[in-house]
Order: C-alpha cells, then sequence, then structure tokens
C-alpha cells in the first residue's frame, strides 16, 4: 500500500520558502506540488514551472484544497496538483501561507508534516523580497497585509505538528532541513514514531 506524504513549508514572505522547496528537489528529488496564482511573474519564473498563473476566469474553474487573496492576488492549491504530485512520488512538498498550513493540516491529518520558516530578524525580510526582484510597491502593499503580519507567528493549532527552521543564514538552515528530512525518512520507514 503507498503511503503518500506532504512536507508543508510554509512561514511569512521573504523567509526563504522557496529557496527551501528548491533544495528539496536538488538534494532530495522532492516534488514539489505546483499552486496556483494570479499575481503576474517575477522576472525569470515560468508557468508551469513556478506557479500555474492564472487569469481569474481559470482560477475559479480549480478544485481548490485551500486558496487565499493576498496583497490583491489569488493564490490557491489544488486536488488536483496534489494528485498529479502524488501520481510521481509519494513525498512531495508544497509552499503555503500559514492559513493553507493549518487547513492541510485539517485535511490530510497525518499526510502532512510541517515546517515553518522563520528569521530573527523580520526587518532584513523587505531587503530580500526587493533582491528577490519583487516590485517595490507589491513589497510596501505586502509588507503591510495582515497576512504578511499573521505569517510572521507559527499559528498555535500548528506549534504541535511544525519543525521550526531559522532561516537568518543559509548553510545553517539547510543543516537543520538535513537533520529534518532524515527524521522524516526514519519515520516514513517506521524506524522513529
Amino acid at each position: 500500500m503507498k503511503h503518500n506524504k506532504l512536507i508543508v513549508i510554509t512561514g511569512a514572505t521573504g523567509t526563504g520558502k522557496t529557496t527551501v522547496s528548491s533544495y528539496l528537489t536538488e538534494q532530495y528529488r522532492i516534488r514539489r506540488v505546483m499552486t496556483h496564482t494570479t499575481r503576474p511573474p517575477r522576472p525569470g519564473e515560468q508557468n508551469g514551472v513556478d506557479y500555474y498563473f492564472e487569469t481569474p476566469e481559470s482560477f475559479a474553474t480549480k478544485h481548490f484544497i485551500e486558496h487565499v487573496t493576498y496583497a490583491g492576488y489569488e493564490y490557491g492549491s489544488s486536488y488536483e496538483s496534489l494528485n498529479k504530485a502524488w501520481a510521481k512520488a509519494n513525498f512531495c512538498s508544497i509552499v503555503l501561507d500559514t492559513k493553507g498550513a493549518i487547513t492541510y493540516a485539517k485535511e490530510l491529518g497525518d499526510k502532512i508534516s510541517i515546517l515553518y520558516l522563520t528569521i530573527k530578524d523580520p526587518s532584513i525580510l523587505k531587503a530580500r523580497l526587493l533582491n528577490r526582484g519583487d516590485d517595490p510597491e507589491m513589497v510596501e502593499k505586502r509588507l503591510a497585509s495582515p497576512e504578511y503580519t499573521r505569517d510572521l507567528t507559527l499559528p498555535a493549532e500548528l506549534s504541535d505538528l511544525s519543525t521550526v527552521i531559522v532561516n537568518d543564514d543559509w548553510e545553517t538552515a539547510k543543516r537543520h532541513i538535513d537533520a529534518y528530512i532524515k527524521d522524516c525518512a526514519l519515520r516514513a520507514v517506521g524506524l522513529r514514531d
């Protein structure tokens, strides 16, 4: 019997969720469940590689596990994407905001493992967002959003389910992620509770 597992990567914007997702893919070949958004692509982003970039009309046709409006754009993850990823590998990851992570915890229960990313000094997040090529006006809008403020703190509903990684320094964060993946692998084969 196939046991599907999903690593939910969550935290505030700029904490390195996409970087961690890419690292899991490159280092461990963990496929990322593609999510949908109506926001325009950032420089270098590609449809079907970074997100499914949708129009408001095409976004409305999906069967979402969760979806949210964030800084004026729609974001969501669909059953179609999750099942497509699990058809190719039983161990996958997805990047979500904390509200989405709560929904996944309720919907999928023990099929998920949550990786919450944070940093000690939230003031450096603005520089990270600008350095990755985000429009300065969009950055200001995002940092002023209630969703951003919400995602700076690990929600109580996720505290018992989450592994917290402080991503102030990427090399240190990678060591913690490697330990997390080793622990997930041991649990998957029944060598750890």
